[in-house]
C-alpha cells in the first residue's frame, strides 16, 4: 500500500514537473515573440520615418513626394487593426517611387541624398528580416500552444493567440541592388 502511494506521488511529481517545465518553455516562448515584435514596430517605424523625411527633403519630384509622404505617414499613424495594409501601401509607394534606378540615382545626385538613400536602403531590408524572426517566434509558440496538455492544462494563461504579422515588404529592386 505505502510503495503504491509512493509511486503515485512519483508519478504525479514528474507530471507537475513536466507541466511546469512547458509552462516556462511556453512563456520564454511569449518572451521572445514580444521581444521580436518590438523588433519589427521599430524597424517599421525606421522606415517610414526615413521615407517620411525623403519626401519632405525636395529631392524627389513632388508627386513622388506627396505619394511617399502620405504613405509613410499613413503607416506611422495606422491603428494596430489596419498596420499591416498601411505598412504594405508603404512598401508599394516605395516601389513605385524607386521602381527605377534613374530615379535612385537623381536622389544619390542631390545634396545630402546619399545618405538619405543609404539610409532608406537599410530600413527597406531590415523589415522583411524582422518580420521574419517575429514570425518564426509566433509560429513556435503557435505549435505548442496547439498541443492537448497546454490547452487542457490552460499553461497559456490568458495570453491572446499568437498573430503572425503578414505584410508585402518587397523592397524596390533599384533601392538595394545598387552596382557597386
Amino acid at each position: 500500500m505505502t510503495a503504491t502511494l509512493i509511486w503515485i506521488l512519483v508519478v504525479l511529481v514528474a507530471i507537475g514537473v513536466y507541466l511546469s517545465w512547458t509552462a516556462g518553455r511556453l512563456d520564454r516562448l511569449h518572451v521572445r515573440m514580444d521581444a521580436a515584435r518590438a523588433a519589427l514596430d521599430a524597424q517599421l517605424l525606421r522606415r517610414a520615418s526615413v521615407a517620411q523625411e525623403l519626401a519632405t527633403s525636395g529631392v524627389l519630384d513632388p508627386a513622388a513626394s506627396i505619394v511617399l509622404y502620405e504613405a509613410a505617414h499613413a503607416a506611422r499613424q495606422a491603428e494596430e487593426e489596419q498596420r499591416e495594409v498601411a505598412e504594405s501601401e508603404l512598401s508599394q509607394a516605395l516601389r513605385a517611387v524607386f521602381g527605377e534606378p534613374a530615379q535612385v540615382e537623381a536622389v544619390r545626385e542631390a545634396p545630402g541624398g546619399e545618405e538619405a538613400v543609404r539610409e532608406l536602403a537599410e530600413a527597406v531590408r531590415r523589415v522583411p528580416m524582422a518580420r521574419r524572426f517575429h514570425n518564426d517566434a509566433v509560429g513556435a509558440a503557435r505549435r505548442l500552444r496547439e498541443h492537448r496538455k497546454v490547452r487542457w492544462f490552460r499553461l497559456a494563461g490568458h495570453a491572446p493567440f499568437p498573430l503572425a504579422f503578414e505584410m508585402d515588404d518587397e523592397p524596390p529592386a533599384a533601392l538595394v541592388e545598387r552596382p557597386s
